[in-house]
């Protein structure tokens, strides 16, 4: 488990961020954050005053990373890339995630190393990681200022013969009464748009091959676009499947043979292929996945339950 509780007895009063600080060698910030999460327990409650002073027996939940082997695919002195598998977040949600991909990246380059942007958990393919806080704010604002380009690559429903853009805005939605979708097509939104061009149609399994080219950072973005023209990405249990499939699956219900059936393959096929980016040199990284052969992991067209009727 990565968060771990540790018990520190203090003989003299000190301020609870500046223990933290001498104890784990954080910045002042830092220090503060942790104790603003609640993280410093004293008699087992939380304290959440970020100039409180601590003595005695305390207690302290703090992330300490625990590798899997999961080896970079290319480091610098001030970054790292990762091939994401399909399934692992890059942060832990929660003080009960047993494993994320921030255990690798402060396993191999400490506590001040961290992902830089957002990939879903089903996603698989490039994470940039900084190994600093200075290549952190660097690569974050290169996020922002829309300096670094991705490409994706997914398995969609049906045939795809012309490259084609989609420049729809999308909004956050606050009613799952109707079905599960996290986010929508909407005037009211943010501008959003991706551009596609078709790889490979396989006609025995009706998929197309797509590369997605997000130009903005939506969340959602390319699921919700695909799914607006009607080639939702296979594998998707949120958009394209029906609202009991999609309850299932968020509830941890969803078998894997009926995910398989009713969503048309055993994970998202969307995979982050190459990254594109200024940092004191040109980079152009490409995943070493070959995202061709997952289409081993899509349900034959005869058998898939789902889509036509839903979209």
């Amino acid at each position: 488990m990565p968060f771990v509780k540790r018990a520190f007895h203090i003989e003299k009063p000190i301020k609870a961020f500046l223990f933290i600080i001498h104890q784990f060698n954080h910045t002042q910030g830092e220090a503060q954050r942790l104790i603003s999460k609640g993280r410093i327990l004293i008699n087992g409650e939380s304290i959440y005053d970020k100039g409180a002073i601590i003595e005695g027996d305390i207690e302290i939940v703090y992330f300490e990373p625990k590798s899997q082997g999961h080896k970079p695919l290319f480091v610098n002195k001030d970054f790292l890339i990762y091939d994401k598998p399909s399934g692992v977040l890059v942060h832990p949600n929660t003080m009960a995630t047993e494993y994320s991909m921030l255990d690798e990246i402060r396993s191999h380059s400490g506590q001040n190393a961290n992902g830089t942007h957002r990939i879903d958990m089903e996603t698989s393919g490039l994470l940039l990681a900084s190994r600093h806080k200075d290549a952190e704010r660097f690569l974050k604002g290169s996020f922002e200022k829309k300096s670094i380009k991705k490409k994706y690559l997914a398995w969609v429903v049906g045939k795809l013969e012309e490259p084609f853009s989609i420049e729809k805005s999308i909004s956050i939605r606050d009613d799952y009464s109707s079905n599960k979708h996290k986010v929508e097509i909407s005037e009211k939104g943010k501008y959003a748009k991706t551009d596609f061009i078709p790889l490979e149609y396989d006609a025995q399994l009706d998929s197309t091959l797509v590369e997605c080219s997000p130009l903005t950072g939506r969340t959602h973005q390319i699921r919700i676009h695909l799914f607006h023209v009607k080639h939702p990405i296979l594998g998707d249990p949120i958009y394209g499947t029906t609202f009991d499939t999609a309850d299932e699956y968020l509830e941890g219900k969803l078998t894997d043979e009926d995910r398989f059936i009713k969503t048309g393959a055993t994970r998202l096929l969307l995979h982050a292929n190459t990254l594109e980016f200024p940092y004191e040199c040109q980079y152009h990284i490409v995943s070493k996945v070959d995202f061709r052969n997952a289409k081993n992991k899509i349900c034959s067209k005869e058998k898939r339950l789902f889509f036509k009727k839903h979209l």
